[in-house]
């Protein structure tokens, strides 16, 4: 079967990136550039081109052009997507490590953010998420057991927290808390950071129909994440 236009072009850029012949901040080809490349529409070629920009590997400025964004990598804030998603779609190999897969008492904070009472048992699971064998993400999850009982007995190194949940408690509502914040010893260890490293953190909550189903902390090197959005407003 063929591989789509866009798809090419896609992988075309994305090779340019990854090898340094384009380096961050360098324009790429506009859309009638690459059509005429790829023998494809202006529509294809802006595809891809949107599609490398929504995942952070591409930044467009009106008037100006689309350049290849800078190293970090960017996640929307606007959007709950899976961390392994937005590696590969920027062309990046991803990897996981499992470090805890657990029950815990809830404490009070994390009793009332799952709706539970306190000292009740909830589900508990520790990943790092790894972009090009890098840590990128320390994701703590907490995971009320009432709707999802058969949450501890799964492996998460074959798919993600976030896919998992999406499967058996589809996602209805979230809220998030973002702050910039210091990882401790433990936290700079599993990052693989020094410790005068700033760490982003992300707090999630996540519903299902059926009420709270997790609350997640995500932790991020600043040198290696950041969160961006782009909003439309009609006049």
């Amino acid at each position: 079967m063929a591989t789509p236009k866009f798809a090419e072009i896609k992988q075309f850029i994305l090779t340019k990136v990854e090898s340094g012949e384009w380096q961050q901040h360098s324009r790429v080809p506009s859309e009638n550039q690459l059509a005429e490349l790829f023998t494809c529409s202006r529509m294809t070629a802006r595809r891809a081109l949107t599609e490398l920009t929504e995942s952070g590997v591409l930044e467009r400025s009106q008037g100006l052009g689309t350049f290849v964004a800078g190293l970090k990598s960017q996640s929307s804030m606007m959007a709950i997507r899976n961390i392994a998603d937005e590696i590969k779609d920027r062309g990046h190999g991803y990897s996981v490590k499992q470090l805890e897969l657990t029950r815990v008492q809830a404490r009070a904070q994390i009793a009332i953010a799952l709706g539970l009472e306190e000292g009740s048992e909830v589900f508990y699971s520790v990943l790092v998420h790894c972009e090009q064998g890098t840590p990128l993400q320390l994701e703590e999850r907490f995971v009320n057991p009432q709707l999802v009982p058969d949450y501890p007995d799964q492996d998460f190194s074959l798919q993600t927290p976030h896919e998992y949940l999406s499967l058996v408690a589809p996602l209805t509502e979230a809220r998030h808390t973002i702050e910039a914040v210091v990882a401790d010893d433990i936290q700079r260890a599993r990052l693989q950071i020094e410790s005068s490293e700033p760490c982003l953190q992300i707090l999630r909550r996540t519903w299902s129909r059926q009420g709270v189903v997790s609350f997640a902390r995500l932790l991020h090197p600043g040198s290696r994440f950041r969160l961006g959005g782009h909003l439309t407003f009609n006049r």
